[in-house]
């Protein structure tokens, strides 16, 4: 009996440069409120804090996510048919397992912003999967345009899987302008979206600040990772993390509320924070179905199949493109 020997992926770095960041904090600490991209979240500490959080009592997300896969990857397979997964924001790569089984891709093309963690997560996956080539790619795919020119992506149908309420970091503008830009990057191919939805209040916001803290470290890592990469002076603690459910929206908002009026510096910029005032680590929408297939329809998308867990508190959606 043969047995196979993972090969290494290959990891493409196509991470922005700091002087993108720069420009890209500018931006959002003129915006009101003071929002920041959600992608600044995940250097490597920020990835490995991620990862834990998705394994507190109060965050169900992934292990729902996971669950329902597992379920129904004999019907979702079927649905998309053949080609290569194009994952986009893989951070562990934990999910896509049970469709790589299920669908025996030509290959699997992981998206990602933090380099290290993509490494280490196409790594491990090779060796579960090692019949399947695997690839890497380091950068920001809300900006991304066209997918590399690679062998593994030359004349091969794309099946693009977008889970963990991803989406829902987004407005509704820029949600619609992210799927058309999926539409293009996969070629026509399918799309396999994860998307969150409403609960109570109470559970939502104990979803994003956690009684162990894990939440909070995770934004607070932001203020570190400026303070390394872009010679900021911000003092984590004297921000307070909070996560707060706004109904209107249908979102939680997560942010660094600074404690007291203070000054901060950054790359020679001084920038005021009253007391009280937040800086917006990331919003997290929240889709019933039907926002969820109109959604789809204003982003050029053909709405297929929904499948949901038990408690439908979570739903995948098959997407085709439209005409």
């Amino acid at each position: 009996m043969t047995t196979l020997t993972p090969s290494k992926p290959e990891l493409i770095d196509l991470h922005p440069p700091a002087a993108d960041m720069l420009r890209l904090v500018r931006q959002g600490l003129q915006q009101e409120p003071r929002q920041l991209p959600a992608w600044f979240l995940y250097d490597a500490e920020g990835s490995r804090l991620f990862d834990q959080i998705c394994e507190q009592p109060e965050y169900s997300l992934t292990r729902t996510e996971i669950g329902l896969l597992e379920h129904s990857a004999a019907e979702i397979a079927a649905a998309l048919g053949a080609g290569v997964i194009v994952e986009f924001g893989a951070g562990s790569a934990r999910k896509v397992g049970t469709l790589l089984n299920a669908l025996q891709p030509s290959a699997y093309v992981a998206l990602d912003i933090s380099a290290d963690h993509l490494r280490q997560a196409t790594a491990d996956l090779q060796t579960r999967h090692p019949s399947v080539p695997m690839l890497g790619i380091c950068c920001d795919h809300s900006a991304l345009t066209a997918l590399p020119e690679h062998p593994l992506l030359q004349g091969q149908r794309r099946i693009g899987f977008f889970p963990g309420s991803s989406l829902g970091n987004f407005t509704r503008p820029e949600a619609v302008a992210l799927l058309r830009r999926f539409r293009q990057l996969l070629n026509g191919g399918p799309l396999l979206l994860g998307l969150d939805q409403p609960k109570t209040p109470e559970r939502l916001e104990a979803a994003y600040n956690d009684a162990a803290g894990v939440s909070a470290a995770f934004a607070r890592n932001l203020l570190h990772r400026l303070n390394s990469e872009l010679g900021a002076t911000f003092d984590p603690e004297r921000f307070h993390y909070d996560a707060l459910w706004q109904a209107a929206e249908h979102r939680v908002r997560m942010a660094l509320v600074s404690q007291e009026p203070q000054s901060v510096s950054i790359a020679g910029e001084c920038w005021q924070f009253a007391a009280g005032q937040p800086l917006v680590t990331e919003y997290s929408v929240k889709y019933t179905p039907a926002m969820a297939r109109d959604l789809a329809a204003e982003a050029g998308w053909c709405w297929r199949q929904r499948w949901h867990d038990p408690a439908d508190d979570l739903s995948l959606h098959w997407l085709d493109a439209a005409d």
